[in-house]
């Protein structure tokens, strides 16, 4: 018979690195809670909340808010996916290491024979510490110009992998949330609508940088194909216009 092993939150937080304030500040936020409670009514970390913690830390190196990372981990995400991502940026950060050392041996090797570097060697340096799916694409393009096309690509490029689960996960759950929220008569001006409608616009503007033309098209893409932009083909074209009056009047409460 085997038992499974679990985890007071002194001793996970010393296996993760972490400090036991922050993962106290996660359990109160319910972004990581433990599961099991002793028999003397302690609170354990089990297996499956380990499983949680990785893929939290994997999401926050990628670039992910907090925020963000419950919202991705409550819709569901890729394990394999996130391993092979967190996998390739690992590997990344150990070939930069890998160019900085040698760059660096080289220019302690020129100090130490008494030569000044050239400054091309230094530039390269400091060049060294430096350290969207195709569905919705397919969607965004029928409504936005290569203009804008090109300007959210550049801004979803300099995201790096946080992208996928911004775009592709986060948003998507949002809408649902809120038309969860829409179905079940919650007034638009309620804060858990706002709350939703300001983070909405957030990610609008992360990857419009503002710009009213991009932000416009978007929503109309939302609009007029829901299916493609919310990875739920079961709804239909226009199927949630009721939805998109909703996010406005919530948007004008505010």
């Amino acid at each position: 018979m085997s038992f499974e092993q679990t985890w007071k939150v002194g001793a996970l937080a010393e296996a993760s690195g972490l400090t036991v304030r922050t993962l106290h500040h996660w359990d109160q936020i319910g972004l990581l809670s433990p599961s099991r409670r002793t028999d003397g009514g302690h609170r354990e970390y089990t297996e499956q909340d380990v499983v949680r913690l990785y893929q939290v830390l994997a999401l926050r190196g990628l670039g992910l808010g907090l925020e963000s990372i419950a919202t991705c981990l409550d819709a569901g995400v890729d394990p394999v996916r996130l391993l092979r991502e967190h996998l390739d940026r690992v590997e990344e950060s150990v070939t930069a290491l890998q160019t900085l050392r040698q760059r660096l041996a080289h220019v302690h090797g020129e100090l130490a024979a008494e030569r000044e570097p050239d400054v091309s060697t230094l530039v390269g340096v400091l060049r060294a510490m430096r350290g969207a799916g195709p569905e919705i694409e397919l969607a965004l393009r029928r409504h936005l110009d290569e203009d804008q096309i090109r300007a959210l690509r550049e801004r979803t490029a300099a995201l790096g992998p946080a992208v996928h689960y911004l775009l592709e996960v986060e948003w998507p759950e949002l809408y649902r949330r809120a038309e969860a929220l829409r179905t079940s008569g919650v007034d638009p001006s309620a804060p858990q609508v706002r709350k939703l409608v300001r983070r909405m616009d957030e990610l609008s503007a992360l990857f419009n940088g503002g710009d009213a033309g991009i932000s416009t098209a978007v929503r109309a893409a939302w609009r007029e194909e829901p299916a493609a932009l919310s990875g739920d083909p079961t709804i239909p074209a226009g199927g949630w216009p009721e939805l998109t009056d909703y996010l406005d009047r919530a948007r004008a409460s505010m």
